[in-house]
């Protein structure tokens, strides 16, 4: 028996990677995903390897896996991708102290993120 498959909540001509857990806190990491955000699939990978940004390695990895995903789950043809969307999300925060003067204490948060990449088969114009 068993549960009914979920509906794909993708159209035909989409294919999607997740990140999770990512050490950098939101807004760093949607520098890079505006960066992406819409361009054509070589553009982007041309982008992020060339960004002196730490964390654009991990973006890159991500969009490489969404470009995988595209190509071996879903058959679509790699040269038509581009980046549909790229979106950052909240993760857990760890929250650490450094002892300061006269016995207080100061705060340090050490946020996660994660990242979302859908690449969609742009019609061919004519």
């Amino acid at each position: 028996m068993g549960k009914a498959k979920r509906e794909r909540s993708l159209a035909d001509n989409e294919a999607q990677a997740v990140t999770r857990m990512i050490r950098t806190s939101p807004q760093k990491l949607n520098l890079l995903a505006q960066l992406i955000r819409g361009k054509k699939v070589e553009k982007a990978l041309a982008d992020l390897q060339f960004s002196h940004k730490r964390i654009s390695g991990t973006v890159l990895k991500t969009l490489e896996s969404a470009i995988a995903n595209a190509e071996n789950n879903h058959g679509l043809d790699v040269d038509a991708l581009i980046v549909h969307e790229a979106y950052v999300g909240k993760n857990l925060v760890m929250k650490r102290w450094q002892p300061r003067a006269r016995g207080r204490v100061g705060k340090i948060l050490k946020p996660f993120s994660q990242l979302t990449i859908i690449v969609k088969e742009a019609e061919e114009q004519a």
